[in-house]
């Protein structure tokens, strides 16, 4: 049986903290892909005061088990103090897909007379 998979978003406040994230989170194997959208404008209130903020969303497909280590690489790398992080699952999606998507998520076996 295939892991669940999962779409965690973030949110970044710029191009260039997204795409640190996501090399990180693709070296770390901890995502199968990770996709920016940039051109978010975001509301919200932090600390007493409504904020205004261009900002970068980030979609992360990865797998359920692989959540809380994601989680904490994301607070981590974060430039943020509480970065948004919400991890939605999926319902369905194409098996060709999401077989890939584990795939990516495997540590590949090391050579023979190398070490890890």
């Amino acid at each position: 049986m295939t892991p669940d998979a999962i779409l965690v978003l973030t949110t970044c406040a710029d191009e260039a903290q997204a795409e640190s994230l996501a090399t990180a989170l693709l070296d770390q194997r901890l995502a199968a892909c990770v996709s920016r959208l940039p051109g978010l404008r975001s509301w919200y209130r932090w600390e007493g005061r409504v904020n205004r903020e261009d900002e970068v969303l980030v979609l992360i497909k990865s797998q359920a088990d692989r959540y809380p280590a994601l989680e904490a690489a994301i607070v981590e790398l974060h430039d943020y103090e509480v970065p948004e992080i919400l991890a939605l699952p999926v319902a369905a999606g194409l098996p060709a897909y999401l077989a890939w998507l584990t795939d990516q998520l495997e540590v590949p076996d090391m050579p023979p007379g190398t070490s890890g």
